[in-house]
This record gives C-alpha cells, structure tokens and sequence, in this order.
C-alpha cells in the first residue's frame, strides 16, 4: 500500500512536525514544529495546526479551522471547516499560563463554524452541531446543538413508537437494548382525579429497597450517565416529562417519560442517562439495593471494557 505522504506545494510544514503515511496536507496549510499527524488524515485549505496538537489516525479537519496548543484530536474525528478550539480561559496578549488540556475522543464530530471552550472532553462518538458554543463536557454519543450547547439526543438512538395505554391496563415492552424495558402501569381515569397504581410484588420487577426523587433540573444539564453492577432500577416521571437513554454499548434506546403510570426498567451493566427535564419535572426512582458507592460504573470506557471481560468469560 502507498505509504507516501502529500504535501500540497502552498502548504508548510516546518521541520519537527511529524506526519503520518497517507496523510494529505491542501493548500494554505501551515503545521507547525512538534505538532503530531497520524496516518491516513485530511488536513484541508487553510487549516493551523500549533506545537503541542496530537492528531489520531483517519482524522479530517475542514478548511479554515485553528488546531491551538493543548488540544488533541483522537482516531476517526472529523472537524467541520472554521469550526473554533480555544485554549485560554483568560486571553492576554503576550501573557501565556498552562494551558488546559482539550480532547476530543475516537470517531467524535464537530460542526462547522462550532466553538469549543477550553479544557473540554468531547466524548467518543459524540456530535456537536453547526454553530453550536460548547461550554461543558460532552457525553459519548451526545448529540449537542445551540448556545450553549445542549443534548438533544443521542447518535444511533432508537426512539420507540409511543402507545398510549388505556385506563386500567398494565404490560410491557421490550427494548432494542436488552437492559430496559417499559412499563405501563394500571391506570385508573376518575372525574375526582385520576390515579397510577404500583403494587409492588405485582407490577415491579424486583422488591425495591430504596426510592429517591430527582428534581429541579434545569433543561441544559443531564443526570445519570452511570451503569451500576448488581442493581437494578425503575424510573418513572411523576410530574412533568424527562428522556431517558439506555445503552449495551452497541444499542441506543430512547425513551419519553411523560406519563406517571409509565416507568422503564434498568437492569445492571445498563449505561442510562436522563436528559431533557421539562422545568417542573419530578423523577422517582425505586432501586432494589440500599446506596452503595462502589456499585456505580461512572466512566463510560471503564464500562465498555468491562462488557468485553463479562462478553468474554
């Protein structure tokens, strides 16, 4: 296989740099002494890329885009043309401190024209909209938009058909993600009020030891992003609406919680997140073991891993 790197006749690369085979570098490019290139990339018109840039395997950067010091592109990222990192928390001109560190994790995209603020993690997978101001963290396989940015949803998530239950009934429904299941609970239509009925040795799917509410989210900010190893859990949205997102780790579900007598249930090795809390929404969770710290997997690679070890015994 050619190995040969291209290098565009308008392009500079200063001596120092380093590029990987198969890598191209177009026009008007300028890569400077010390940054690193892997293999197989695609440096467009008009791209800088400063000292202390580390950039994976397979990356694309579009034309127009600055790659500052500190920043770090890992495998398979694409970076939509004048999309915009910073690297400075407090600019002065002439006046340089440590610089915070931003990362952007294997097979993530961002926009063009997006900005990142400095010191950021761009999870693995991720998708940060055209134009969007990034200003927090980004959780694998979000997908954020606006300014600032907030999670609409998430990559190759499944959102299954709504079905509105009727008075009284009760079932269940299977997910694409084998951890999570729906749960329509008896629902009981009254002209003094309705009434969502949970019988516990009846309608649950283990005997809770411990019940929480989650409240007072605001809109932008997102719960959960955990899997636990032995517990389980039920959720269902008593007041207001919130989403939640189950994932194995090659499935995504999401689901709507907008009903009180509509629960979802988590099983352990689950990776769920809850996001989009309407401003009044109330989330009750019922758990089948007392709080217990070392039962949370709250990083998502460590739980990635940790699939591949239990898949493999």
């Amino acid at each position: 296989m050619e190995s040969k790197v291209l290098i565009h006749e308008k392009a500079i690369v200063e001596r120092g740099a380093s590029i990987g085979p198969r890598t191209r570098v177009w026009a008007f490019a300028h890569v400077l002494p010390g940054a690193v290139i892997g293999s197989d990339c695609n440096i467009c018109d008009g791209v800088f890329i400063e000292n202390e840039v580390r950039v994976g395997d397979r990356v694309t950067i579009k034309c127009g885009v600055q790659v500052w010091d500190g920043v770090t592109l890992e495998d398979d990222v694409f970076v939509g043309p004048n999309a915009t990192f910073t690297n400075d928390r407090f600019p002065r001109s002439r006046l340089h401190g440590d610089l915070p560190r931003t990362l952007v994790r294997e097979g993530a995209s961002i926009g063009a024209n997006a900005t990142l603020l400095p010191g950021l993690t761009i999870g693995r997978n991720a998708m940060v909209g055209a134009g969007a101001v990034v200003t927090r963290d980004v959780p694998p396989n979000a997908i954020v938009i606006g300014n600032p940015a907030r999670i609409k949803g998430y990559v190759s998530t499944r959102v299954p058909e709504s079905r509105e239950p009727q008075a009284e009934s009760y079932g269940t429904r299977q997910l694409s993600v084998p951890g999570a299941t729906v749960h329509h609970l008896p629902l009981i239509l009254d002209m003094r009020g309705n009434l969502a009925v949970t019988e516990f040795d009846k309608h649950l799917p283990f005997a809770p030891k411990r019940c929480f509410l989650v409240f007072g989210v605001p809109s932008q900010r997102v719960r959960g992003e955990h899997a636990h190893k032995t517990l389980h859990q039920f959720l269902v949205c008593v007041k207001g609406s919130c989403s939640i997102m189950v994932d194995d780790g090659e499935h995504r579900d999401e689901i709507v919680l907008d009903k009180p007598n509509l629960g979802v249930h988590i099983t352990p090795l689950t990776w769920a997140t809850q996001f989009r809390y309407s401003k009044e929404a109330v989330l009750l969770v019922f758990a089948s073991e007392n709080y217990d710290p070392d039962d949370y997997i709250r990083d998502y690679d460590e739980y990635l891993d940790i699939l591949r070890t239990t898949s493999n015994d």
